[in-house]
């Protein structure tokens, strides 16, 4: 089995729509990775895990004494930590990436912030691989008031975040999701990382259920490489078109499954519905999939990537808090290795 890549679990499933006093509870940090923890397959656990850094998993705002006793306590079961997610929401402490300049100060400020928790844990040595995950923090409805000038302005705020990422040794990863603005098609994914132009600083995040959507032109129609009712012939020759073009800047990744359908809960906007590795909807050969993003056209490795997160957000709680849940992901992320150790060819060599 490979370790090239460790294996993580994503906390803030505990976090994303989730609303107190409702049967959607948030759940805490603490049993996310006990549940994490305690997870077994094929005789393997997981590596690590990635964190959201905010309430009530982490007040960002703590003090760095605080954060290294977080650090050692997940050092303590015997994982890591990755990426980290910077709250760059205005419901949280940040604003919108293309908004007026109050709003992208703010922006920027949590990202410094984030910056800084991601290198205070890189420095406790419990974190020793990962990205700072961002993304626009606004709609594509508002995009689409002024799309050039919106995704100019986000170029902006994203340049002035990686500099700020470069001066704490930090790269930063955009996550491609049909509901962030100027990041809702693989097409005005790919502009928006070239008018930032540092792509060695601010890069993808590809996670498999969203970037499905980007196939099927979700929130762009446009921008569709699928129609609706696609055959297998057709699909392949797809996903290598889209991952080509996003391959070189990917960053991070996220292994996850999607029934095609979208899905909002709490004050998340609708995006691509997460489902579980063995729904029956499923649309995705993960394995297969996953070869696209993480290995070069003559199959080696790509250099920029050690690890995998799995991404399963807006899950009924009953469901995150069943061990059984997450003993059947990590059997897939176990398979998906496998598969890519055995698959010297390229990802399109299967």
């Amino acid at each position: 089995m490979s370790q090239r890549w460790k294996l993580h679990n994503a906390m803030w499933p505990g976090l994303v729509g989730k609303e107190p006093g409702t049967d959607h509870a948030p759940i805490s940090l603490a049993r996310m990775l006990d549940l994490t923890e305690r997870a077994v397959a094929q005789g393997r656990g997981f590596d690590g895990v990635d964190l959201f850094l905010y309430e009530p998993h982490l007040d960002i705002r703590a003090d760095d004494g605080i954060i290294r006793r977080l650090a050692d306590d997940i050092a303590s079961r015997n994982l890591e930590i990755g990426s980290v997610v910077a709250p760059i929401w205005p419901e949280t402490i940040g604003g919108s990436a293309m908004g007026d300049r109050a709003s992208t100060r703010r922006f920027l400020a949590a990202v410094d912030r984030a910056c800084g928790v991601a290198r205070v844990l890189r420095e406790h040595g419990v974190r020793r691989r990962g990205v700072v995950r961002i993304d626009s923090a606004d709609s594509p409805a508002n995009w689409a008031v002024d799309p050039a000038g919106n995704t100019a302005r986000i170029a902006e705020t994203f340049r002035e975040a990686g500099r700020i990422a470069a001066g704490h040794g930090e790269r930063l990863a955009a996550e491609g999701e049909v509901c962030w603005a100027g990041m809702h098609s693989w097409r005005d994914m790919l502009d928006l990382l070239e008018a930032v132009g540092m792509p060695d600083v601010v890069g993808f995040q590809a996670d498999l259920a969203h970037t499905y959507h980007y196939l099927m032109g979700t929130n762009a129609p446009q921008h569709a490489l699928l129609e609706p009712h696609y055959s297998e012939d057709a699909f392949w020759p797809a996903y290598a078109t889209m991952t080509s073009e996003l391959r070189p800047w990917t960053f991070d990744f996220h292994i996850a499954q999607t029934d095609g359908t979208v899905f909002g809960s709490g004050s998340h906007d609708k995006t691509g519905r997460h489902c579980l590795p063995d729904d029956a909807g499923g649309k995705l050969d993960v394995p297969r999939c996953a070869a696209y993003w993480l290995l070069e056209a003559d199959g080696s490795p790509r250099a920029e990537i050690e690890h995998l997160c799995w991404d399963g957000c807006m899950f009924p709680n009953d469901v995150l808090e069943d061990q059984a849940t997450w003993n059947v992901v990590l059997d897939l992320m176990i398979r998906t290795l496998d598969h890519l150790e055995s698959n010297s060819g390229g990802p399109d060599s299967t």
